[in-house]
């Protein structure tokens, strides 16, 4: 008998007894299964949770409140704030600002202009992470006086031109030509403003006892205040470039016609301005009222 044929079943056979004793290092056997969770690791981010909830102020509702001021495109910015949730303030804010400018030559005309800016609104800010500054905050503008005002008059032997016509100023006239302009930036006294910024102004994130109490807050948006206005009045007399036809500017039919078609273009310009932008920056200090 070749000693092939003899080997070679001793062979298999101690290999399929030896199959079963390696088995439970196999995928599918228990030893395989996931590893047990780490304790330190768990730990650790226990200990990490706790540390952030720590580093969060927990406030009572309205048991805070702070105060504001800095600048902004509607001029000096003054705000209150109120402390509602864990998300939510309520802010106050209020912009005032007055300018009056003489004796301006522009286009040859003199004049005269002043700028008048006041409004009043609130706005509830939301903050998605309320240990961070970032916010959202939806508002109105309860109260909007935007507006300015000009007189202008022009400088002798200068023309104006209304819708294509060319207008000059009669010479010695006892009513002197004189022009004035109004443009309202308020044609929703009341209106709806949507904003983002960074800065609560009242912290929510444990700091030293100085600056724990101060923020810096910045915001960015627009209030939809709608289509400027714009209205023109004309008095005085005014001819053609010979000096001749001389006419009431405020009473004379063809000068109002062509007053309002001016007017109306001007309009049609503004009409894509249907926001007003809202900028501002400043400083905030808050107390606890509880």
């Amino acid at each position: 008998m070749k000693p092939a044929a003899v080997f070679l079943p001793l062979l298999l056979l101690a290999a399929t007894s030896i199959l079963p004793g390696q088995s439970p290092s196999t995928p599918n056997s228990p030893a395989a299964a996931k590893p047990a969770a780490n304790p330190a690791k768990a730990a650790a981010d226990a200990k990490a949770a706790k540390k952030a909830r720590k580093a969060e102020v927990q406030l009572k509702p309205f048991s805070a409140v702070a105060f504001g001021g800095g600048m902004s495109l509607m001029g000096v910015n003054l705000q209150a704030a109120t402390n509602v949730n864990r998300y939510l303030n309520l802010r106050g804010t209020g912009n005032f600002f007055d300018y009056t400018a003489s004796n301006i030559s522009t286009n040859g005309f003199n004049l005269n202009g002043k700028v008048n800016f006041a409004t009043a609104g609130v706005s509830l800010d939301y903050y998605p992470i309320p240990r961070l500054g970032f916010r959202v905050s939806p508002g109105m503008l309860l109260y909007n006086q935007n507006g300015i005002t000009a007189t202008a008059t022009p400088r002798p032997g200068k023309s104006f031109s209304l819708d294509g016509y060319d207008y000059y100023p009669e010479a010695g006239s006892s009513t002197p030509f004189q022009v004035n302009a109004n443009l309202g930036l308020n044609t929703h006294k009341q209106a709806f403003a949507l904003t983002t910024g960074w800065g609560n102004m009242i912290p929510r994130k444990r700091k030293d006892l100085l600056f724990g109490h101060l923020s810096f807050p910045f915001e960015i948006g627009a209030a939809f205040t709608g289509v400027p206005t714009i209205n023109m009045q004309l008095q005085g007399y005014a001819c053609d470039s010979n000096g001749a036809n001389c006419v009431n500017m405020a009473t004379d039919p063809t000068a109002q016609s062509n007053l309002n078609a001016q007017v109306a273009k001007w309009r049609s310009d503004l009409n894509p301005l249907q926001v007003y932008p809202i900028f501002s920056f400043g400083v905030a200090y808050s107390i606890r009222t509880k």
